[in-house]
């Protein structure tokens, strides 16, 4: 990773634009995959991304855009996915080379659906990535935030701590703060599962709960978090660090939470559906929701609040009455 031209994003919404936007303070070659043509285009001409985060100025001479993902990866050995979960695979299957000798950092807070597996072990599973090549970019950080150029710290993860060391130094600037971790999967959990309670969060003010309710759902998730993690990786962690505690609390209080606005959406009423095709933006927490219960499920971790997430976005069941439940089930 010391020569700064090998890096590359791959994805074209807003964490990937705000992951740019980082890099290209300290890089004068980044390559950057997009699926749209048009956004390309738009880029060139106008410096910014035309359907996220057009407030953040962005440098085309700096940038080595192409619509053709295997140009990209056949080109960089440094490569971010910042692709929704949901596409990932899709966007994978057009690969036509290897990534074996890769070096993979995901900002993706999913699960991949048709694996049911955290992205890191997706890579690792599917395309033969070694663990030591994986890495996780994690919160606690909203991309528009970043793109407003407002203090953010964000926490790279890799079993190999020098990989992650040498990324953190391109990524890290005026506004960016980084910290390094070897808690991989912990820590790609923890960012997959803070979209649920998100949900949940977003459920409950739709509901007509109160800041009372909020901090107690609050409480209790980072402690099932806790519970949830520990079954599938025992490791010495503290819970409490900003990539676990901290990622929960942005994504459950923040106004820029996608996920807290389609919980928001499901407390008042809106059907699953309706709240998909209101929103522009893909909320990981609905994907995330249904492979968390059934990991919980093959693991035995006691989680209240995914339960009641889940029976409501797939067991259709009444919000209002799940969650009446719920609060007797939290301390």
């Amino acid at each position: 990773m010391k020569d700064t031209k090998k890096i590359a994003v791959l994805g074209g919404g807003s964490w990937a634009t705000a992951i740019i936007k980082m890099l290209s303070e300290n890089i004068e070659t980044i390559g950057w995959y997009m699926r749209s043509v048009y956004a390309i285009e738009h880029i060139k001409r106008n410096k910014h991304n035309p359907s996220y985060l057009s407030s953040a100025e962005l440098h085309p001479e700096q940038l080595d855009l192409s619509d053709d993902i295997n140009h990209i990866v056949e080109k960089y050995d440094v490569l971010i996915f910042a692709i929704p979960s949901a596409f990932l695979k899709s966007e994978l299957n057009k690969l036509t080379i290897s990534l074996e000798n890769k070096i993979i950092f995901s900002a993706i807070k999913g699960i991949v659906p048709e694996s049911g597996l955290i992205v890191g072990e997706h890579f690792h599973d599917n395309h033969q990535v070694p663990f030591e090549n994986i890495g996780v970019i994690t919160g606690p950080c909203h991309a528009e935030e970043v793109a407003m150029e407002r203090l953010s710290y964000l926490t790279l993860a890799c079993q190999d701590e020098q990989k992650a060391k040498s990324l953190s130094k391109f990524i890290a600037g005026r506004y960016i703060k980084t910290k390094i971790s070897d808690d991989i999967i912990g820590t790609e959990y923890a960012a997959m599962l803070k979209n649920i309670y998100a949900i949940a969060a977003g459920i409950a003010h739709g509901l007509g709960y109160g800041d009372n309710f909020q901090s107690v759902l609050m409480s209790n998730a980072i402690r099932e978090m806790k519970r949830f993690i520990k079954k599938v990786h025992k490791m010495k962690r503290n819970i409490n660090n900003s990539a676990y505690l901290g990622d929960l609390l942005v994504t459950g209080y923040s106004v820029f939470s996608r996920n807290r606005m389609f919980g928001n959406m499901i407390g008042k009423g809106y059907t699953v559906k309706s709240a998909q095709m209101e929103m522009s933006m893909v909320a990981e927490g609905y994907y995330a929701t249904k492979s968390a219960y059934t990991i919980k499920k093959e693991n035995g971790a006691k989680t209240p609040i995914i339960n009641a997430v889940y029976n409501v976005l797939y067991d259709k069941k009444e919000a209002k009455d799940e969650f009446k439940k719920l609060t007797n089930r939290l301390d």
